[in-house]
């Protein structure tokens, strides 16, 4: 039996231009779930059409599972113990920790405010047996323990950035969309942070399998290319199916497809490889709720105006006096 060898991470000669930017960003923000206080937003859910509630719990629900599979015994870890680079695999870990313990977590704070016990067991039972749920699921998992060379180590950051950067947002949607018309602002809140992760995780990762991409040779990327085309449109037509049924009584189909393209693309952009679908705009009341200029967010922290938990000297009048500072 051959000795593992064990060696140590050091910082101090970098092996990218990238890893230790993106660890610092996310050590930056940071945040727990009882930070927030989604039970703030009661009085707004009570507002809400029974259609309404049942489709943020629902879209809620599936991301959670999504989240603790992404970060469980079945997701990311399978192919980042197949990462060479200690300061690669140190990211990654981290990224790991904060889907399974940080984020799932989170809609579970949201669910203890909004949902009873008994409702939420339901939502449990709902997604262990929603097919498309599942099928994605399962989908992606072939490829997280299918790892065993460079290529296979390539498609299956690929599938994580798919799921991360594009299936996720097809729950992110409703949030945010009830959060740009003013509704639901103190979970939305939560969302955004988690959306802000998820952005680093798929750039981090992007950037990482297009080095493993690059390695490949001319006949490996032709089948990386060939197979990451059609898990794309297969899991984006699984994805059409899970809209239609999560949204059609609410009348927002439309907008959430055009959502999951927009955010389809951005995955592709993230892996260095031209986008799929033309150009697709946001919808303007999901970008409001995107928009940051409206929040009294601290720049400290990077945490928004549901953060219940100060760190930081409250800012002062003064601190937003601009004059003489370069625009």
């Amino acid at each position: 039996m051959n000795e593992v060898k064990h060696i140590m991470v050091n910082w101090n000669e970098p092996e990218d231009n990238y890893s230790e930017f993106m660890l610092n960003q996310l050590k930056k923000m940071l945040w727990f779930e009882d930070e927030f206080a989604p039970s703030n937003d009661k009085e707004k859910w009570e507002q809400l059409s029974d259609n309404e509630r049942d489709t943020y719990l629902k879209v809620l629900a599936g991301l959670t599972g999504l989240d603790f599979f992404q970060g469980g015994r079945h997701g990311i870890g399978n192919w980042i113990e197949h990462i060479e680079s200690s300061q690669k695999y140190t990211v990654f870990k981290m990224i790991e920790m904060e889907e399974v313990v940080i984020h799932a977590k989170s809609y579970s704070r949201i669910f203890s405010a909004l949902a009873t016990a008994p409702r939420i067991k339901q939502l449990e039972k709902w997604v262990e047996e929603h097919p498309t749920q599942q099928y994605k699921m399962n989908r992606i998992m072939k490829y997280y323990k299918g790892v065993n060379d460079k290529l296979s180590l390539y498609l299956a950051m690929a599938a994580s950035c798919l799921l991360e950067g594009k299936l996720f947002y097809t729950g992110f949607f409703f949030p945010l969309y009830l959060s740009g018309k003013g509704s639901m602002k103190a979970s939305g809140e939560i969302i955004k942070k988690i959306m802000l992760d998820e952005n680093i995780h798929g750039i981090y990762t992007g950037l990482v399998a297009q080095e493993i991409y690059a390695s490949l040779s001319e006949q490996e990327r032709l089948i990386a290319d060939e197979e990451f085309k059609g898990l794309v449109y297969d899991l984006y037509e699984n994805e059409l199916r899970y809209i239609q049924e999560l949204y059609a009584d609410l009348g927002l189909t439309h907008k959430v497809k055009q959502f999951l393209r927009y955010n389809t693309n951005k995955v592709c952009m993230n892996l260095g490889k031209e986008p799929i679908f033309e150009h697709v705009d946001i919808d303007p009341i999901v970008l409001n709720a995107l928009s940051t200029e409206a929040e009294n967010h601290d720049f400290f922290s990077m945490k928004g105006a549901s953060y219940v938990k100060p760190t930081v000297e409250r800012m002062r009048k003064s601190d937003w006096n601009f004059a003489g500072v370069e625009r």
